[in-house]
């Protein structure tokens, strides 16, 4: 199937210095984009927000043991603090 799409110069500049770079053709990153774009959202139509950073949830750590439970007190510490 042929496909023509209209994109902004800033975007055919970049995909130009891409294809050079990488030793492709234009369409082959337009088909790589593509590619990626309907991996990630044709199955996902009904992606909730939460799903799109859970990988993030758990990864820093503060130290403080009860910060869910007292994270008023902590927050209002930390802005007098600062005052």
């Amino acid at each position: 199937m042929q496909l023509t799409v209209r994109v902004p110069n800033e975007y055919g500049e970049k995909i130009a210095v891409l294809a050079e770079m990488m030793g492709l053709k234009k369409s082959d990153i337009a088909r790589l984009a593509m590619k990626q774009f309907i991996d990630e959202n044709f199955n996902n139509t009904r992606t909730i927000p939460f799903q799109k950073v859970k990988h993030l949830l758990g990864t820093a750590e503060s130290g403080i043991k009860d910060l869910g439970q007292r994270h008023r007190y902590y927050l209002s510490k930390k802005i007098q603090k600062d005052s």
